[in-house]
């Protein structure tokens, strides 16, 4: 398996790999899924960021992809980012999450941010949970009842990951 920066090329894979989850699961809480030139805008506004989004290929195909987002786009909030990991339906227990997330920790450190947060769907989603703990994830809140879909109210588990320092030292600027 390699990661390496996701491309252009490549958003319909990854457009198909997210419809999935949205049509079947509760990673996200969207209930449509987004066309491909949604996501591809989507990539074009990480990527346009500096931020990494990353794809993971296994024997040829686009089994994974990651990405760092903004937390939140208010000024004190610059030194946050926010992770999103997919599986392609069948790459699941190889590692492929894994190994995107852990590349995803290294860039943001090497960016200069200091917190990773992850909002995952779900409170009983136990891979994605476990996934991000294995990584140094702390589960901070969780929020009750926040989504609503496939006919039921659904939670939001909130975990976090300091980045380098942490909250030890003041952040220098950002190196973009």
């Amino acid at each position: 398996m390699q990661v390496r920066p996701a491309s252009a090329d490549e958003v319909p894979a990854m457009q198909e790999i997210y419809a999935y989850h949205v049509r079947h699961g509760l990673a996200s809480f969207e209930e449509e899924p987004p066309s491909t030139e949604e996501v591809r805008r989507r990539f074009d506004d990480v990527r346009s960021r500096g931020l990494p989004w990353l794809a993971a290929e296994f024997g040829g195909v686009v089994a994974g992809y990651g990405y760092c987002t903004l937390y939140r786009t208010r000024s004190a909030y610059r030194f946050t980012l926010e992770d999103s990991v997919y599986v392609r339906q069948g790459s699941e227990g190889r590692g492929v999450g894994s190994a995107i997330l852990r590349d995803l920790i290294t860039q943001a450190e090497a960016l200069g941010y200091r917190q990773l947060i992850a909002v995952i769907g779900d409170s009983a989603h136990a891979p994605s949970i476990n996934l991000h703990a294995s990584c140094g994830f702390l589960r901070v809140g969780i929020l009750r009842s926040v989504g609503f879909k496939f006919g039921r109210w659904v939670d939001t588990v909130v975990m976090q990951r300091p980045l380098g320092r942490g909250d030890g030292t003041p952040p220098q600027e950002l190196s973009r």
